[in-house]
């Protein structure tokens, strides 16, 4: 089986927050869509492990915040790369409680849902949470980013969690640096430094290559030093 034919299906990426008592988190969500719109109810697909799930599980609600285009790899490593169980996501970050009580993030956000879950449907290492939706508002005009958009312009990479992650996507391309040098792999998330891009949300302009980024240079992904990357 060709497992290139799943990265043709079209994907958002959002942030998918929720509350349980005093205790909140969020995540980096792909896999979600609408299911009918009378009532509007929504679905999102959430990996069993991740305290987002289990915030949801028990509190029976959650927002999602649409990002934009211009959203920095730094967000989306905090919120898709890191737990919330070690550090607070929020730490920084403009927020606004919701109806439901969840915090929903503004920054890079064009839009946000509330929802209501409804039903859950078990389907092994995730939940698909069926929810009504309770709010949903506009905040600014934009562009917002598609899942294809994240990978093939921002160089982002899949969490093992995700719904959508391929084993393939471990497999990297050799020898691709050319006469900018060789690319380089962070050894913790999996992202590729490649000098014919550079890293815009740090200034560092394509050309660079990987031998010649600031010595306090770290991955935009994770936050991960130089010296946790490999020449691949």
């Amino acid at each position: 089986m060709d497992v290139k034919a799943f990265r043709k299906l079209t994907y958002g990426l959002y942030i998918v927050t929720s509350r349980s008592g005093d205790r909140r988190n969020g995540q980096i969500a792909n896999t979600l869509f609408q299911v009918t719109s009378d009532p509007l109810r929504i679905v999102v697909s959430i990996n069993k492990e991740n305290l987002t799930h289990q915030l949801i599980y028990e509190s029976g609600v959650f927002a999602v915040s649409v990002l934009d285009v211009d959203t920095p790899m730094t967000l989306i490593g905090t919120f898709g790369f890191k737990s919330g169980r070690d550090i607070d996501k929020f730490e920084n970050i403009s927020l606004k409680e919701g109806k439901t009580g969840c915090p929903v993030v503004q920054d890079h956000s064009l839009a946000f849902l509330e929802a209501k879950v409804t039903d859950r449907v078990d389907v092994g290492t995730h939940t698909l949470f069926i929810a009504e939706v309770v709010d949903a508002e506009v905040l600014r005009e934009g562009e917002p980013m598609t899942y294809a958009y994240y990978h093939q312009v921002k160089g982002g990479k899949t969490p093992k969690k995700a719904a959508t992650y391929l084993e393939e996507e471990k497999e990297k391309d050799r020898g691709k640096g050319g006469i900018l040098g060789d690319r380089y792999e962070c050894k913790v998330c999996g992202y590729v430094y490649d000098p014919v891009v550079g890293d815009s949300d740090a200034k560092v302009p394509a050309g660079t290559a990987f031998v010649d980024l600031p010595p306090d240079w770290v991955c935009p992904v994770c936050g991960a030093s130089k010296d946790q990357f490999d020449k691949i």
